[in-house]
């Protein structure tokens, strides 16, 4: 019984990826077929807007046009972090791993599908324009967040 419920807590992170993925390409769906490359509408002035771009590269665009080496890398990444999903026995750091996982898999069906990621979440922080960016890219980013978390501080503590 203790290796079935295991098993689905697994299953479960997985699952949560995959919804994060769905709610990734829905999104990009969405802003593909009704905006044209650079357009852009105000959500919150000064604060938010939609905008539609394309980014070729990685985050901020670099690597731009190397497709393939990032197409590659994401999903032997992708592949990896199923791993450490399986093998972990920590909360937070299987749910980095689903929050990553399901990024990564987000924009690599993006530059499988089109050659390019489909960017459109536009944000003036404190008036820096920042990069454009989409849903995979956010939840790669909170995925790191908390594993660097995880790391430096639940990890260490454990091994004590």
């Amino acid at each position: 019984m203790r290796l079935i419920n295991y098993n689905l807590k697994k299953l479960w992170w997985l699952i949560i990826s995959f919804v994060l993925v769905v709610i990734d390409q829905v999104s990009k769906i969405y802003v593909h077929n009704n905006m044209v490359l650079g357009e852009k509408h105000q959500v919150i002035n000064n604060f938010l807007y939609i905008t539609y771009a394309r980014n070729s590269g990685a985050a901020w665009g670099i690597f731009s046009d190397h497709t393939i080496y990032l197409t590659i890398f994401s999903g032997i990444a992708t592949l990896l972090l199923i791993g450490f999903i399986v093998t972990s026995k920590r909360g937070l750091a299987s749910f980095s791993f689903t929050l990553i996982i399901a990024g990564a898999i987000g924009n690599l069906i993006d530059r499988i599908r089109l050659g390019y990621v489909i960017d459109f979440i536009d944000t003036y922080i404190f008036g820096y324009d920042f990069p454009v960016f989409n849903v995979a890219d956010m939840a790669v980013t909170v995925g790191v967040t908390f594993l660097i978390i995880y790391v430096l501080f639940i990890h260490r503590e454990m091994q004590v």
